[in-house]
């Protein structure tokens, strides 16, 4: 894989955590294409379902940083994200401290990486095992 098509993905994830701090659904929106969805403890939620959390101000970031080394994986059009992530949520009067990995699975479209599936798991703090690379 070309090392700038690594650093072109590792870019889109920082901005990406950048547009959750600062709370705009619209910024946010434009990571993922339409079919999005968000894969967590909870099951699964669509685009429009999370953006509108967003949107009414019901759940907003203050935090979201990458934590060390991401792993970055690409398959023709499709590439997968894979990194820790750090945060501070705050959803319905709650203030949540996250630290989990993700993994964003990207497809490139008209010239563009949209992001078509998130997955997130917490991060076990007891686990000092292989990372798999």
């Amino acid at each position: 894989m070309a090392i700038d098509l690594q650093e072109e993905l590792l870019k889109l994830g920082e901005d990406w955590a950048a547009a959750m701090v600062a709370n705009d659904a619209d910024r946010i929106g434009s990571f993922m294409a339409d079919e999005w969805v968000i894969v967590s403890e909870r099951g699964i939620s669509t685009k429009d379902h999370f953006l509108e959390f967003v949107r009414s101000g019901q759940l907003t970031h203050s935090m979201f940083e990458n934590v060390g080394d991401a792993r970055v994986r690409v398959y023709g059009d499709t590439a997968v994200l894979t990194i820790r992530v750090v945060n501070t949520a705050h959803f319905g009067g709650q203030t949540f401290e996250a630290d989990e990995w993700t993994s964003d699975v990207f497809v490139k479209r008209d010239g563009r990486w949209l992001c078509v599936l998130t997955h997130i798991t917490t991060r076990d703090k007891d686990w000092n095992g292989s990372r798999g690379d």
